[in-house]
């Protein structure tokens, strides 16, 4: 049983890199709360983030713990809820990206620049514009042209821009994403970044996620595989891999595309359930291996909000498909 990779805190939602021959995760980070469970989220009351690396993923590695990296205090249009955050490399700068809800306790997506891959980051003083949702996820290509995934269901407000990028429709708060005969799942959201990183260059567009044999859509009530939060690229041999958790049926799931903007056809899964209602994960190479980052609630004995980071290998087969992966029962 892969042991939590990160046992001095709670962490969740891992983005992982390789930066300078090490490998970087970029979790938020879970705190106590009394908050109780519910559907918008509230219990994840996150307030900073901490950033980790290493320069061996054996289970004897030593994971080193950088400190906090940003705070919400630094960011002057942030209200709460640090949530999900990644990071980018180029052009020799470092670019954090993190959702939060603003004083308006809208969700938009933020962007802090540092010199270091463990920070420290300073924050722009306003949210990347038109941005909204969470779950940011930041790609460069091989082309050095980089592309931002994101969009989270329920509390992370994705069902809200239902009619526009720009309309926030507070008719939809709560979990009615579509749902019935013949609609279409939502699907997340990608644009391109500009050369600086700190601006989409473009419309934000939505990414189709299809079926392969119909190549229509996924449906909206095909909750086994329909998009819901936590999106995440990489590239192997050409192709791009979109990843995604399913959220309320507890799967980690691929797709594939030959373009950063789709569509996906739908791959299979990753990852099946793990304790924990949240599934959340990033995946990286490193040293000729593929790695798969993701948490559970192993360390807090089945308390939802609190929640631990792990790392396991994936392998894929002869025509590029991941292998799923069953993680081990967890006595509580």
């Amino acid at each position: 049983m892969p042991k939590p990779f990160i046992n001095t805190t709670y962490t969740a939602d891992p983005s992982a890199h390789v930066f300078n021959g090490r490998v970087y995760v970029y979790p938020s980070h879970d705190r106590e709360t009394d908050i109780k469970f519910n559907d918008n989220g509230d219990q994840y009351d996150m307030a900073d983030y901490r950033v980790f690396s290493t320069d061996s993923l054996d289970p004897q590695g030593v994971v080193i713990d950088h400190g906090v990296m940003l705070r919400a205090d630094d960011v002057p249009w942030v209200s709460k809820q640090l949530w999900a955050p990644d990071c980018a490399s180029k052009n020799g700068k470092y670019f954090l990206y993190f959702p939060a809800r603003d004083k308006d306790g809208i969700f938009r997506i933020g962007v802090a620049e540092g010199d270091k891959p463990e920070g420290p980051f300073k924050a722009d003083p306003e949210p990347i514009k038109g941005s909204y949702s969470i779950d940011p996820a930041t790609f460069v290509d091989d082309d050095n042209e980089a592309y931002m995934y994101f969009g989270g269901l329920w509390g992370g407000q994705l069902q809200c821009y239902q009619n526009g990028n720009c309309v926030f429709d507070a008719g939809w708060q709560g979990p009615q994403e579509p749902k019935g005969e013949g609609k279409c799942a939502l699907g997340p959201r990608v644009a391109k970044m500009s050369q600086d990183m700190h601006q989409f260059d473009g419309e934000v567009q939505e990414v189709l996620i299809v079926d392969p044999e119909t190549k229509e859509p996924i449906a909206a009530d095909d909750h086994d595989r329909r998009f819901f939060e936590a999106a995440w690229m990489h590239r192997k041999d050409g192709v791009y891999y979109f990843s995604y958790s399913t959220g309320d049926s507890h799967y980690l799931c691929y797709a594939t595309g030959k373009s950063p903007y789709g569509p996906f056809e739908y791959g299979g899964r990753i990852l099946e359930p793990v304790l924990g209602w949240t599934t959340h994960h990033s995946i990286v190479e490193f040293e000729g291996k593929w790695y798969l980052f993701y948490h559970d609630c192993e360390l807090s004995r089945g308390v939802d909000h609190l929640r631990s980071v792990k790392c396991r290998e994936i392998h894929f087969d002869e025509n590029g498909k991941i292998k799923t992966e069953v993680p081990e029962p967890i006595e509580l």
